[in-house]
């Protein structure tokens, strides 16, 4: 058998592939539009949005008016020529996305009928197309993103905020629109509901400004009071709320999802029956605290190492989703990270059971590191390090635990995002 290590990275490999931008998009392209003088521009904002970007380059036709605008994360940039590629702040907005949005907004109003709006989005785009309300400040917004993240709340809690501070969220980019318009999106949200996914620019969206509101209570967020002002002036219905389901608007709109974290589950599934190892995927949508979960998956993962069922070994158990961290202590690491010590701890050294979790875009929390990879001898290395798993664990320190382990994936930027990836492997 090809040695666990590497069949784990394999299936990852296998997960990112079936998610890449310059594989996909292609297929999924609108026509140009029909009229002689109609154009068609590209926006768009995610970790994905250069690559979707070059990929509407590569297959777009010669002679087609076509240009653009899109944004992305610091570092994730690539060459092109017709649509221009802008790096900003991620997961945390700055000012180059402000303006960057600012330019996005006044090019989409500009269209005509005659015209079609092609818009690319992708995971990251909530931060990366802030564009605050008028009357909220940009420091403001940046505030509440960092204690949103620090909150634990899952994404589609923070994304019903954000929506509500937004020129542009929340249908308002297709609202400003008066050509027709097609909404390419990568799924990072459980559900890939296109409302969710970069606080869904084009999506009609069901939330409310009571409800963003009831966000901010649940979690405990410390919000800056200007945010909170602007959010009870909305409740109140002295702010428009955003465009609802079975507003005329989206009749001109199409919000089509060409990649899901399922998708990317089944390939890595498909990639393990091809190496002879039985393949059991176990959802798309887990959430919950990291460390929570992996003691349920650990528990599963005993049950077959023990007494095969309800799977004999060998067997790959794949699962993706969201996880959260609610951070209380002052270490390093991501949600992957966190998962992946938890089962450290939660096993103990079980000596038929590897694992892999790593973030679809190369990035587990705001690290340098996809995630990490356990095996049955992590502990014992730990110790003899002088390395107490869960004391780290206690600290929030999953990627200072691997690192020192040397057991850290990095990818690099891999421009895509379609959530977490996990695989435990009971051999």
């Amino acid at each position: 058998m090809t040695p666990p290590r590497e069949l784990l990275l394999g299936a990852f490999q296998a997960a990112l592939a079936a998610a890449d931008p310059l594989r996909i998009v292609g297929g999924h392209l609108p026509p140009p539009p029909t009229s002689q003088k109609g154009k068609t521009l590209v926006v768009g904002a995610g970790k994905a949005a250069a690559a979707m970007a070059l990929a509407v380059e590569q297959h777009w036709p010669a002679g087609a008016l076509l240009d653009g605008l899109v944004i992305t994360r610091y570092q994730h940039g690539l060459l092109t020529n017709r649509i221009n590629v802008i790096e900003a702040g991620h997961p945390v907005p700055d000012a180059a996305g402000e303006k960057a949005a600012q330019e996005v907004l006044r090019r989409v109003r500009a269209l005509t009928p005659n015209d079609h709006l092609l818009v690319l989005v992708s995971g990251g785009g909530s931060s990366l197309l802030t564009l605050p309300a008028q009357s909220l400040a940009m420091e403001d917004i940046k505030a509440l993103t960092a204690a949103l993240l620090r909150s634990g709340a899952p994404i589609q809690a923070m994304n019903i905020v954000r929506k509500h501070l937004s020129a542009i969220q929340g249908g308002r980019l297709a609202a400003a629109c008066r050509a027709p318009v097609t909404a390419l999106i990568i799924s990072d949200v459980t559900g890939d509901d296109p409302t969710h996914i970069a606080s869904g620019p084009c999506a009609p969206d069901p939330s409310t400004y009571r409800d963003a509101l009831n966000v901010i209570q649940r979690h405990g967020v410390q919000a800056p009071a200007a945010i909170l002002a602007h959010l009870t002036r909305g409740a109140g219905g002295e702010i428009a709320e955003t465009p609802k389901p079975g507003d005329r608007l989206f009749k001109r709109v199409e919000n089509r999802v060409i990649a899901t974290a399922h998708a990317s589950l089944a390939a890595a599934a498909a990639y393990f029956e091809a190496q002879g190892i039985p393949a059991a995927i176990l959802g798309d949508s887990v959430t919950g605290e990291a460390r929570e979960v992996a003691k349920v998956y650990g528990a599963l993962a005993r049950e077959i190492s023990l007494h095969g069922k309800p799977w004999r070994a060998p067997v790959a158990l794949i699962s993706g989703g969201e996880c959260t961290v609610t951070v209380t202590g002052k270490g390093r690491g991501g949600r992957c990270a966190e998962f992946l010590l938890s089962l450290a701890v939660d096993l103990d050294s079980a000596q038929t059971i590897y694992a892999l979790a790593c973030d679809t875009d190369g990035i587990d929390g705001s690290e340098n590191n996809a995630g990490a990879l356990l095996t049955p001898d992590t502990l014992k290395r730990a110790r003899e390090k002088h390395l107490d798993a869960a004391a780290m664990l206690a600290d929030n320190d999953g990627h200072g635990f691997f690192n020192a382990l040397d057991d850290l994936v990095i990818t690099g930027p891999t421009r895509t995002n379609v959530n977490d990836f996990r695989v435990i492997l009971v051999t």
